[in-house]
């Protein structure tokens, strides 16, 4: 837990994310789980990096270690810290635990369509955003940063219309040089 803390403490805001209950709601992630579903974990969380490069929001995934023996583990990778419940220890029931510790020194929203558990952290002080909801904001983060880099390119194509090809092509293999 002393991870988790840590980690949380950097954020003023939280979105805690229910694992299962988005993979069982996201059409291309439940099709996954009918035939492996350490592919559908491994495909949202793919998909929830890339989200956090554009948020400020900490966001912590949390999956239900219920039928599995094991400790709790806390895993940070690229900002995005994901949760494995303990033995006995559903995903509902950590999640509203940390809305009650948190809750009153941080925003937190929770990401579930799970109706009973948006009742209660409604009432424990969170906000709640159902699983088609967080799907949407994260097409329309991808559809925004994809016009953002759209835009970026054209501009820069016009900044280099003076340039003669030679110097055109130096720019670009130094570009390359640098990002190794």
């Amino acid at each position: 837990m002393i991870l988790l803390d840590r980690e949380i403490r950097k954020y003023k805001e939280l979105l805690f994310i229910d694992g299962y209950n988005i993979i069982n709601s996201w059409d291309y992630l439940k099709d996954t789980t009918s035939t492996e579903l350490e592919e559908s974990r491994r495909l949202l969380t793919e998909i929830l990096v890339e989200y956090k490069a554009y948020t400020r929001e900490g966001l912590i995934l949390v999956f239900d270690s219920y039928n599995v023996k094991s400790d709790r583990q806390v895993i940070v990778d690229n900002k995005l810290i994901t949760v494995y419940t303990k033995e006995l220890e559903t995903a509902d029931h950590f999640i509203e635990r940390s809305v009650e510790k948190y809750g009153t020194k941080k925003k937190i929203r929770v990401a579930t369509s799970d109706k009973l558990e948006q009742d209660i952290i409604l009432g424990k002080g969170a906000t709640r955003i159902s699983a088609k909801e967080l799907e949407y904001e994260i097409i329309s983060f991808k559809e925004t940063i994809n016009r953002i880099r759209k835009f970026e390119k054209t501009k820069n194509k016009r900044h280099l219309s003076g340039l003669n090809d030679a110097n055109v092509e130096a720019l670009e293999k130094y570009k390359e040089y640098i990002k190794d």
